[in-house]
């Protein structure tokens, strides 16, 4: 079993033991997924570079715990594998983004060109 399904079971057993399944459809998934990583930025807000580097940490676990948690939710109600769709997007990626274009570079696909 893979580590992601584990968390998906461990965190559907929580989910169930609340009677919280009535909430969690897709919509709200995506909405809790959006909260949550808007209080992982919060914790980034108004920092500089250096000061952003040393937010604190337990907080940092915390909010992306919460992020991880309710994007694995969410692939598991699509009955999507967390690992398979990561993986496909970088082959997609590195076929958007060939190295020898976009090493080193902060440029969106579209915007890089082979010389």
């Amino acid at each position: 079993m893979s580590d992601f399904k584990e968390l998906l079971i461990l965190l559907e057993k929580f989910r169930d033991e609340r009677d919280w399944g009535q909430f969690h459809d897709s919509k709200n998934l995506a909405l809790a997924l959006s909260i949550e990583a808007a209080e992982l930025n919060e914790l980034f807000l108004w920092k500089n570079e250096s000061d952003s580097e040393g937010v604190d940490r337990q907080r940092l676990r915390d909010e992306l715990a919460d992020v991880f948690a309710y994007a694995i939710m969410l692939a598991g109600r699509h009955d999507l594998d967390v690992s398979d769709i990561v993986k496909e997007k970088i082959k997609k990626n590195a076929k958007k983004y060939p190295v020898q274009d976009s090493k080193g570079s902060s440029r969106k696909y579209n915007e890089l060109q082979s010389d």
